[in-house]
């Protein structure tokens, strides 16, 4: 096993882990905090993450010989930052990520009901991601209205360094928000002693509340999206790469690390998607069996930014929150756009995700449940509505 250990796979085990932290983890906090975490209890849910994954990481590449990357849910918790407070506070949040992480187990171990969640039409999967995006990515926006001369720099250095290489467009807006933090933002008194003291680690256990607001806005749509747009991707990531995983105990595996991180904060943590393909393309190694260590190295580099959670937590929250946001916002672009282009792609199931994304976008809650539960309801209906009319009339004819 260790001889499989390479220089190479050591280097890209840690771009990816930095390329996975830096790019969203303004999105965990933002999607923690919007569901009514505290600022102690996001930077918990960040540093649970990063542990969970990492050793997640660790665990099944070399369980399993393959490269297997590990991420938490962005867009679960972009879904967690339009979705709002449920009732019951955090608190019941947390009761919604424990239900969704033993559904991802369940998923994994029990074929039924991973065949239902792939039977879910991958239109309106995709309408509900792009409707929950679709708030955060005006983040940017705004930003440039609240202050230009603190929001352009980071919507520049995204633009630029995009055009050259999209994989480091996010990280370059997190060095300009740093140095707009540093050098634009005037920092109180005795703030860098308050990051110095969160260096050590500082868990913040929630004790879950179980209800219904917290299962249907919270612990189905959350399910749903960390399938949909991570898990399944993360399977095919590995195929399009010549590796043959075997889903169903990844899947559980996954669950099993989420339910350790979210009593700690944690929403879910799933297969990766976009590092997947860092860790199992040539980059990592020229020899395709010593490409999971890139997986390992990422893993453990993951463990060590998870530990530093709190002091990052700290330094962010110097910064007004809207920057933060268009950070976040900036990293959620692409796959807004992706998922708004597989979402209309086809005629026959346009409108049906138009609803769908409409619905979900327009941020109402009905009955104290999140509207990407409503959208994706809506469209269902809508989507069987106008097959029972093409069926009707078929017969007729």
């Amino acid at each position: 096993m260790l001889r499989d250990f390479s220089a190479q796979a050591l280097f890209m085990g840690l771009l990816t882990a930095f390329v996975g932290f830096a790019s969203s983890f303004a999105v965990v906090l933002h999607g923690l905090t919007g569901v009514g975490a505290s600022e102690a209890q996001a930077a918990s849910g960040l540093m649970a993450l990063s542990i969970s994954m990492g050793l997640c990481a660790i665990v099944l590449s070399l369980w399993t010989r393959l490269p297997v990357s590990i991420a938490w849910s962005t867009p679960g918790a972009a879904l967690l930052a339009s979705s709002g407070a449920v009732e019951g506070g955090f608190s019941a949040a947390v009761g919604g990520f424990l239900v969704c992480a033993a559904l991802i187990v369940v998923a994994g171990l029990w074929k039924p009901l991973g065949r239902m969640v792939a039977a879910i039409p991958a239109t309106l999967a995709n309408a509900m991601l792009a409707g929950v995006l679709l708030g955060l990515c005006f983040a940017p926006v705004k930003a440039v209205a609240f202050n230009p001369l603190l929001g352009l720099p980071i919507v520049a250095a995204w633009v630029v360094v995009g055009a050259v290489n999209r994989l480091y467009a996010v990280p370059a807006a997190l060095v300009a928000f740093v140095l707009v933090l540093a050098f634009g933002v005037d920092i109180p008194d005795g703030a860098l002693h308050e990051i110095a003291r969160n260096l050590l680690p500082s868990p913040e256990f929630v004790a879950p509340d179980f209800n219904l607001a917290g299962l249907v806005s919270i612990a189905l749509p959350l399910f749903i999206v960390t399938m949909a747009s991570q898990n399944i991707p993360g399977i095919a990531v590995l195929k399009v790469n010549h590796y043959e995983p075997t889903p169903g105990p990844l899947f559980a595996v996954t669950g099993l690390f989420s339910i350790l991180s979210a009593p700690f904060g944690g929403h879910a943590v799933n297969l990766a998607a976009i590092t997947a393909a860092m860790c199992a393309g040539e980059d990592a190694h020229p020899d395709p069996r010593r490409r999971y260590w890139a997986a390992v190295n990422a893993g453990m580099f993951y463990i060590v930014f998870g530990l530093l959670a709190g002091a990052v937590t700290a330094f962010v929250s110097l910064a007004p929150p809207i920057l933060i946001q268009a950070v976040a916002g900036l990293a959620l672009i692409n796959a807004l756009a992706g998922s708004a282009m597989n979402a209309f792609k086809e005629p026959e199931t346009r409108e049906a995700a138009a609803l769908t994304f409409l619905t979900t976008a327009s941020g109402v809650s009905f009955g104290g449940i999140s509207g990407a539960f409503w959208g994706l309801v809506a469209g269902g209906l809508m989507l069987g509505l106008n097959r029972l009319v093409v069926a009707r009339r078929a017969r007729k004819v």
